[in-house]
């Protein structure tokens, strides 16, 4: 008799298969239920992922005990206890050899399926214990619990002089104030915030403040699953609060050593203030700066001038108001506005770095202005370097690095900056659109327009996105989507320059020259780079050098973008182009590497 019929006999009659096919209905039928159920109860994917894990481990195991077992009408006997009437002796022996040589495989198979559970088990405990990405986290905006939306800002300082603190730590991914505050007063599970920020923990809490005194909860819990490493509760007076920020932040350090890092060292204490009012006064700046809008950022700058007025010693208020003044000068400003806006911002810089030589915002102020209006990039670099050296998570300092080192056409090293400035900061709308810019003039147009998408989404209103949608537009020349993209625009300078781009191109020369001379009319005092643009688009090299050479008198801060600007393509080879490089201190053999 041969072996493979007495193998399926023996299967039959040990009811093998049925127990299988009945195992694999039952199986189906439970992960469906877990799969549809379960996220209708919020219930955790791990628990989805644990019932499929169990009935693929379990599959191999009740083979096993079909195999062994057999359910007779005298209970539950061993298979082969069970009589095989008519077997001749011969096939008894042969029936017994082929058992072993099974049993040997059913074994095997067993012990294969409980090895996977294993192995699995210690994988997703890897996973959600955050092995790997430990050293990361994001401080969420401290919930206000005393009932008066007036200490709305109280809550939220705590919560900044946090991010102030643990930025001064080395080797920890410490997410930036701008992405963690997008979580404020939502609803959103600590696994999903976790996701989205790209952290393993999370740190949150509640402030609330009862006449001349303050309860402050404090929790560092795991992302993955919301499970709480440590807590602690701060009762204090009011006039104490400003220790007690610092007494949370290294105490959070501390339980960083103790859980994420290892031996960290104790950051430094972030520059504050003593007094309440200007503390909250720069508080109401950073929320209005934050949108990055030309009315916001006037605002900001009066709260950082009451700050200020309140505190004339307070060194980061004047590091936020310098910043402040070199992005409106930079990016709305016009005219006599323009040269007034930068002197503002340079003597707040100056006297926050007097106030505080190793003040990381104070650096980042300063770098700011050596590239606009300075436009030395070297120097730059130098103090931006030295921002980030001080303040290793500060997103917003690597961010204005990579737009310089973008700015000598160093564009792996930029974009290496700015990805990890997003890492930082993943919701900081500024640094996607100034990557963007970078992707266009690399031709990694789908990217910039995915990315453009994303930020519009996120902050509509904020800064001048839309021209670089627009650029792309005329790039692929779809003159029509640029049209439709341009009145997307906010009205003032960006959408006249937006809808003078798309004139050039439209093929009705009067109106594109009409288009060109009003614009030159409006805005010749300030946006003499623009206009350099405007004749790239006609192909009208002598114009666009004319131009260029006025963008240099004024130090207009669009060539900042010269090797950036996409339109100018065919000029890089220019005589004019190298001399205007050379006067930037740009490395004319990176030009040559340029696309």
């Amino acid at each position: 008799m041969s072996i493979k019929p007495s193998f399926f006999a023996e299967l039959q009659r040990r009811h093998v298969s049925k127990v299988g096919a009945m195992y694999a209905v039952a199986g189906w039928l439970l992960v469906q239920v877990a799969t549809q159920v379960f996220p209708f109860f919020e219930v955790s994917n791990a628990a989805v992922r644990w019932v499929v894990i169990a009935v693929i481990a379990g599959f191999p195991v009740a083979l096993v005990l079909a195999w062994i077992f057999d359910l007779t009408p005298q209970g539950l006997v061993r298979t082969a206890d069970v009589p095989a009437s008519g077997e001749s002796p011969a096939t008894q022996k042969q029936r017994r050899g082929m058992d072993r040589r099974l049993n040997y495989l059913l074994g095997s198979l067993l012990l294969l399926s409980l090895g996977y559970l294993v192995l699995d088990h210690t994988l997703l405990r890897r996973a959600t214990s955050g092995d790997g990405n430990d050293g990361s986290i994001a401080v969420l905006p401290l919930a206000n619990t005393s009932g008066d939306p007036a200490n709305e800002y109280f809550s939220d300082g705590l919560s900044e002089e946090l991010i102030a603190v643990l930025a001064k730590i080395p080797h920890l991914k410490l997410i930036g104030r701008s992405s963690s505050f997008q979580f404020k007063n939502q609803s959103v599970d600590s696994r999903s915030i976790g996701e989205k920020l790209g952290v393993a923990n999370l740190l949150e809490g509640s402030v609330r403040r009862q006449g001349e005194r303050v309860r402050i909860v404090a929790e560092l819990i795991r992302a993955a699953d919301g499970r709480e490493l440590w807590s602690e509760t701060y009762d204090r007076e009011l006039k104490d609060v400003f220790a007690v920020q610092s007494e949370i932040a290294a105490a959070v350090a501390d339980q960083l050593k103790l859980h994420l890092l290892g031996d960290v060292g104790a950051p430094r204490a972030a520059s504050t203030t003593q007094n309440l009012e200007a503390h909250n006064a720069l508080l109401q700046g950073d929320f209005h700066f934050a949108r990055l809008t030309p009315e916001d950022s006037h605002k900001a700058i009066e709260y950082y001038d009451e700050a200020i007025r309140l505190d004339p010693g307070y060194a980061l208020a004047y590091a936020r108001l310098s910043i402040a003044w070199r992005f409106l000068a930079a990016s709305y400003l016009e005219g006599a506005e323009v040269d007034e806006g930068y002197a503002h911002a340079r003597r707040a810089a100056e006297q926050a770095l007097t106030l505080a030589p190793d003040l990381a915002q104070g650096h980042e102020a300063l770098g700011g202005l050596r590239l606009t209006p300075d436009l030395d990039f070297a120097a730059a670099e130098t103090e931006l370097r030295r921002a980030v050296e001080l303040a290793p998570a500060l997103a917003g300092a690597r961010q204005v690095l990579a737009y310089v080192l973008a700015a000598q056409g160093r564009y792996a090293e930029a974009e290496a900056a700015f990805r990890r400035a997003i890492e930082l900061d993943p919701l900081l709308v500024v640094t996607q659109v100034n990557l963007a810019r970078m992707l266009v003039a690399l031709g990694r147009l789908d990217e910039a327009e995915a990315l453009l998408s994303h930020t519009i989404a996120q902050q509509p209103t904020a800064f001048h996105q839309y021209v670089h949608l627009v650029t792309i537009d005329l790039l692929r020349h779809d003159v029509a989507a640029a049209a439709r993209d341009a009145e997307r625009e906010h009205p003032g300078f960006w959408l006249d320059f937006e809808r003078a781009l798309v004139k050039q191109a439209q093929g009705d020369p009067h109106a594109a020259a009409a288009a060109l001379q009003d614009f030159i009319a409006k805005h010749q005092d300030t946006g003499a780079f623009q206009i350099a643009e405007l004749y790239a688009l006609r192909k009208e090299p002598d114009k666009v050098f004319e131009w260029l050479d006025r963008s240099l008198q004024v130090h207009d801060s669009g060539l900042t973008q010269l090797v950036t600007m996409p339109f100018v393509d065919a000029y890089k080879s220019d005589p004019r182009f190298i001399a205007l490089c050379r006067k930037l201190k740009i490395d004319p053999a990176v030009l040559a590497e340029l696309p």
